[in-house]
């Protein structure tokens, strides 16, 4: 009978719309609206199907995949942001050792410049010297140039110098960056070899007196040096092959 047939109706309504929507008819009964004409509601219906198919197949794990990517992009954006803070605080930490570097060593280099002016008219018995930086706004990064006036002669270059005035003010350098910083133990090997006997003896004197704040082990030929010398070690080779190590001790201590 017709009855029969209505509830049978109903039932595979009911049985369409969860195979198709996955609700039941309790849960779609707030969301049911009045239907004025059902031509337009299929020809809407036919529509929607239309738009839904040409969106493509449905990833039913999309929900879960989502949240997975979200949480792996949530954590992958904190270590950015927490490599980006490291970077800034590092960059300010950089940035102001390197102005802590540039007044520090701008203070340092104008002590050397005056020992150096004076070790080097000590050295000389006069003249002057000085060394320049040819960028003082790049101290860090510029050349540093070295210009001697031996007595008698314009102030000029280092590479405009003889090798002996070059050994001389290099040695007065040297000197002048120990007196910033002493050293209780100096090596020096064959600084003086370039120089005449008289600049040897100068260089000799300067180092008895500087004996008094460093430990000096000089390394040499040259006889003037020797003699002022208050230990002397050399190496013989008396029999063929077979090195021997003798001393002296020179003066009175």
């Amino acid at each position: 009978n017709k009855y029969e047939r209505y509830i049978e109706e109903i039932d595979n309504c009911k049985n369409r719309l969860w195979e198709d929507y996955e609700t039941t008819f309790d849960n779609a009964l707030p969301n049911v609206i009045e239907i004025k004409n059902q031509n337009d509601v299929s020809r809407e219906i036919s529509k929607l199907k239309a738009e839904i198919k040409n969106i493509g197949l449905v990833n039913p794990d999309a929900v879960e995949e989502y949240r997975e990517v979200s949480e792996r992009f949530e954590f992958l954006t904190n270590q950015r942001n927490d490599i980006v803070k490291a970077k800034t605080d590092l960059e300010k930490v950089i940035a102001d050792l390197i102005e802590e570097m540039k007044l520090k060593f701008t203070e340092q280099f104008n002590i050397i410049n005056e020992n150096f002016k004076v070790v080097f008219e000590d050295l000389f018995n006069g003249g002057a010297a000085e060394i320049v930086l040819e960028n003082a706004d790049d101290v860090l990064n510029c050349a540093i140039e070295i210009k001697a006036q031996p007595p008698g002669k314009k102030l000029q270059n280092l590479t405009l110098l003889s090798g002996g005035e070059r050994c001389l003010t290099a040695i007065a350098l040297l000197f002048a960056i120990l007196q910033l910083r002493p050293s209780p133990f100096v090596i020096l090997d064959e600084v003086e070899a370039a120089l005449d006997d008289v600049n040897v003896s100068r260089f000799t004197d300067f180092v008895r007196r500087y004996c008094i704040r460093s430990q000096f082990i000089i390394v040499t030929h040259r006889k003037g040096t020797m003699e002022a010398c208050d230990r002397m070690y050399g190496v013989t080779m008396q029999e063929r092959g077979i090195s021997k190590i003798l001393s002296m001790r020179l003066g009175d201590n």
